[in-house]
């Protein structure tokens, strides 16, 4: 059957689709979810040869799932902005910029979502907690991000204020001056109460707390083992029938979530009750769905915003003349209102943007060619995963002049295309959450900057790299709390993340001032 003319049977398999309780290997790119034995092979780039002038590169996959940035940095020094990773008969494409870009992200109806690069067998609890809405395409995603955009409307947002203002004084008044803390575990396990209240509700928070934890060990294990989605390497997968069994749990809990939601509603501010009635008021009812949005929702908004938190605060370490300024607008009271129209003018706004163009959340993602297509001079098979790229995108010298230096100044300047600038995705499978993400971040960074001052512990080891798609911290993130006096130093580090952003140089033992 010619894929290009049945668009309602099943489109593609993953690149590599765990089934049942195996890894199974797929050769995938091509595989548009057929028996092994009824593959065929692409027509437009033959295995045994490459014609030069095109865009190709021969490569290991798994170079690329250990060091995605070094890889995709190869890629545009030899192609450019387009390019093409060969792997024997395993291909990907990578799109880089906001030229190629657009076209990927603007056209949801041949470039499909995977937010999920593993879902296990058809009826797994594993794939239906996959379900939500980053899973689903074209008409079903059209109709539950309608539904879904409720509670992330901006005349929502305040309904979750007094919870993030109690969880962030219960987190402030468990710091105090002289403690050095792990920013990262810190930021990680506010966002984790945070989404976890805003998500279930505060009503029966042991319960919230418990389900937010167990929500975190399973995305962690998704992403840990989602790399396993670029190579057949059993050291990405080992854990697969861990994650099919903590699947089958978090499915128990959630169910008793939703009869707890049903017999005591509550105060009916939290998302699953807002969506709960939504979905009763339209009559669409599913269980099962209501799971995979809550699971995707977490999934997507845990993390990334405690990552975004954790990034910005040791930019903002290393940057004493930054933080100066910062300081000089929350004495100012300009920061008090996170919901005030003119918050995208103050300097807040310019750090926050430039640390998530600098050190984005999301280094990178991915769509599946949904038929037989060219995207510039490279013709792609269904199945074919493109790769974009938000950290490649927001270190184009092109658009941002010394692209690996944190400039918070350059926004006075700037307004990029939205195709340029992406740390929530864009078109029309944009983030859904991006905007009240962005207003937790300037509700919680005054709070936590007004009562300390966070300093760099000098010659401390910071790392990070890309697990999965996320740019993860993978070491501690120490910084020392201190009085917040208004006098801002700054010590040097090590580690790799000099790898990924140009930090002040400094002599081992230089202190850095506000200037």
């Amino acid at each position: 059957m010619n894929p290009r003319s049945d668009r309602s049977q099943p489109r593609f398999s993953h690149l590599f689709l765990f089934s049942g309780g195996t890894f199974h290997s797929h050769l995938a790119n091509w595989l548009i979810c057929r028996k092994i034995g009824k593959m065929e092979l692409p027509e437009s780039i033959p295995f045994s040869s490459v014609d030069e002038k095109l865009p190709v590169s021969q490569g290991d996959f798994r170079d690329f799932a250990e060091d995605p940035i070094a890889e995709m940095r190869k890629l545009y020094a030899e192609h450019g902005s387009l390019a093409l990773l060969q792997d024997g008969f395993k291909k990907v494409a990578f799109a880089f910029g906001p030229v190629w870009n657009q076209p990927v992200l603007s056209n949801a109806q041949d470039y499909h979502s995977m937010f999920f690069a593993i879902r296990g067998s058809r009826n797994s609890s594993l794939r239906r907690l996959t379900s939500g809405l980053l899973s689903m395409n074209e008409d079903e995603h059209r109709e539950h991000r309608r539904m879904l955009m409720g509670p992330f409307a901006r005349k929502s947002f305040e309904k979750y204020f007094e919870g993030i203002d109690f969880l962030t004084a219960e987190m402030l008044n468990s710091w105090k001056v002289g403690d050095e803390k792990d920013i990262l575990a810190e930021m990680t396990q506010f966002m984790l109460r945070v989404t976890s209240g805003m998500l279930f509700g505060l009503d029966n928070p042991e319960f919230a707390y418990k389900l937010g934890h167990m929500l975190h060990e399973w995305v962690q294990m998704n992403h840990e083992i989602g790399t396993g989605a670029f190579v057949a390497d059993s050291k990405y997968t080992e854990r697969y029938q861990d994650l099919l069994t903590l699947s089958d749990e978090l499915e128990v809990q959630l169910k008793r979530l939703l009869e707890m939601k049903r017999q005591n509603p509550g105060d009916g501010k939290d998302v699953l009750s807002i969506l709960m009635k939504a979905y009763q008021e339209e009559d669409a009812v599913d269980d099962a769905k209501l799971m995979g949005h809550i699971a995707l929702l977490f999934a997507a908004s845990h993390l990334t915003t405690a990552h975004t938190f954790t990034w910005t605060f040791l930019l903002l370490s290393q940057h004493p003349s930054v933080m100066q300024e910062l300081h000089t607008e929350l004495q100012a009271g300009v920061l008090s209102n996170p919901l005030n129209p003119n918050s995208t003018e103050t300097s807040l706004d310019r750090i926050l943007k430039e640390s998530m163009r600098v050190l984005p959340a999301s280094a990178y993602s991915q769509r599946i060619c949904a038929r037989d297509m060219t995207l510039g001079p490279l013709q792609l098979t269904m199945g074919t995963p493109v790769v974009f790229s938000q950290y490649m995108t927001h270190h184009m010298s092109a658009l941002y002049p010394n692209p690996d230096q944190f400039q918070p100044e350059r926004w006075l300047d700037i307004k990029p295309s939205p195709y340029a600038y992406l740390p929530f995705g864009t078109g029309p499978r944009m983030c859904i959450g991006g905007p009240l993400a962005m207003v937790i971040l300037k509700m919680v960074i005054p709070k936590i900057l007004s009562r300390f001052k966070l300093s760099t512990v000098p010659n401390s080891t910071i790392n990070g790299r890309v697990i999965s798609t996320m740019l993860t911290p993978t070491s501690t993130v120490p910084l020392l709390l201190e009085e917040q006096d208004g006098n801002f130093t700054s010590a040097p580090i090590q580690g790799s993340i000099h790898n990924l952003v140009h930090l002040p140089s400094a002599g081992k033992d230089a202190i850095r001032h506000a200037a």
